[in-house]
């Protein structure tokens, strides 16, 4: 009798194009990383791995019913952090709603499609979004499109394996949820690693402490301030004087920047402070007051109550009262520009943060070279984006939980391409930023 020999085993060498970029991305995703690093990398790998012309990656984020676009790849940059669905809503949103894969070939004939005509995703019909399902539920979403060529069977069982991969990184990276922040306020000045997320306005990335947007401090009144300053009322006066002409110099050089990028049409407000600088009464009541002895801050001070009182008791008019707090803002830089009171002083190379930002900001602020800018969730108004780009650093707004999570003197990483801002960033996310600004990336 013969014996059949025995079957050899087959090693599947490197060769296979989508084998090998399976296991390259199972690899990839084994160690930990920081979020930048996922966010840009799976995107990418996945399209790679199915042949799809997009890939975006959703998480799930504020209450847990939005889904929010932070990773992509075959689309624009500035659709990250933009690009928004709530659970339900649009494919994504059905898929993650139902905790099922959806696919079609004729995305825009679906029920529950949502275009984006920023996107231009009309070009991409083929569509297909799994849920990333978490411990308890989903976190995100992830989403393939092509030109052309249905997705098959085997290509939805992959993607929804992929799903499970992408959730151990997106837990690991410790997105802060409401449930959360409920459970576990922090104090403050604590070293414990959190992510917060917000809209990118300005992209790129910086590190450096946490710093507060301030004000000029209260000035106490009174008749013994008053007999001090009165000896001193000179030298207030030019200390005035230099104020103004150091602001009005910034004003206009403001009004040029915005004209060179384009701006100059959005921009139309600064000249309206550049108008109050030159306003002969402004600048005399302003010197009056500063002569009889009262110091720069309560001359400045006393002007804007004025101002203000006049605007909100005798007319009523919505541009008067928006003068008015033209007025009280720039007051408050004409005041900081001649005290230089270094109690509201701002660290060098700072990431400055706060409700929101105000052309005192770019007259006074912006001296200190802030490193990044994130605003709370309270941020916005029609001038917001246009002072970010003004200011020309790394920007974030409506970062949800700010105040509640980031302290004076934090160490923390502004991610501006995902609109991500890390409190306490781990040793692999600093090294991902010398990695970033070594490769030269601007977006």
């Amino acid at each position: 009798m013969s014996t059949r020999p025995a079957a050899r085993p087959r090693v599947h060498a490197r060769g296979d194009k989508r084998l090998d970029a399976v296991l390259d991305f199972v690899a990839f995703t084994a160690r930990p990383m920081p979020l930048s690093t996922l966010l840009d990398e799976a995107p990418r790998r996945i399209a790679e791995m199915l042949e799809a012309d997009v890939c975006s990656l959703y998480l799930l984020e504020g209450d847990q019913s939005e889904l929010v676009m932070r990773g992509n790849v075959g689309f624009s940059n500035a659709a990250l952090g933009q690009v928004r669905l709530r659970v339900g809503e649009g494919i994504t949103g059905e898929a993650v709603e139902y905790m099922r894969p959806i696919s079609t070939e004729t995305a825009e004939q679906h029920a529950a499609y949502k275009h984006f005509a920023e996107l231009g995703e009309e070009r991409f019909p083929i569509f297909l979004a799994v849920p990333i399902r978490g411990r308890s539920g989903p976190l995100g979403a992830l989403v393939a499109q092509r030109r052309a060529r249905p997705f098959e069977d085997r290509d939805v069982e992959l993607l929804s394996v992929v799903g499970g991969l992408i959730a151990a990184g997106v837990r690991h990276a410790e997105l802060v949820d409401e449930a959360r922040e409920r459970s576990a306020r922090r104090a403050g000045g604590g070293t414990r690693k959190v992510t917060l997320t917000g809209r990118a306005v300005i992209v790129g990335r910086a590190l450096g402490a946490v710093a507060a947007l301030r004000r000029p401090p209260t000035r106490p009144g009174g008749h013994a301030a008053s007999r001090t300053a009165r000896i001193d009322a000179a030298a207030d006066v030019q200390k005035l004087r230099s104020a103004f002409e150091m602001a009005d110099k910034a004003i206009r050089g403001l009004i040029a920047r915005a004209r060179a990028i384009g701006l100059d049409g959005e921009a139309t407000f600064l000249h309206t402070y550049s108008v109050i600088l030159e306003d002969a009464r402004f600048r005399h009541r302003a010197t009056e007051l500063a002569e009889s002895g009262v110091g720069p801050a309560q001359a400045l001070s006393r002007v804007a109550r004025d101002v203000t009182r006049t605007a909100v008791a005798f007319s009523r008019d919505a541009y008067l009262e928006e003068r008015a707090r033209d007025i009280e803002d720039l007051c408050d830089a004409l005041a900081m520009l001649a005290e230089g009171d270094k109690r509201s002083a701002l660290p060098s190379k700072a990431l400055l943060v706060g409700d929101t930002l105000t052309v005192f900001d770019l007259l006074v602020s912006a001296r200190s070279r802030p490193a990044g800018v994130a605003l709370s969730e309270r941020s916005g108004g029609p001038r917001l984006r246009v002072l970010l780009k003004l200011l020309d650093v790394p920007a974030v707004v409506e970062v949800h939980g700010l105040f509640r999570w980031a302290s004076e003197g934090d160490i923390a990483l502004l991610d501006g391409d995902h609109g991500l801002l890390v409190i306490n960033p781990s040793k692999a996310e600093m090294a991902g930023l010398r990695e970033y600004r070594r490769s030269g990336r601007t977006e």
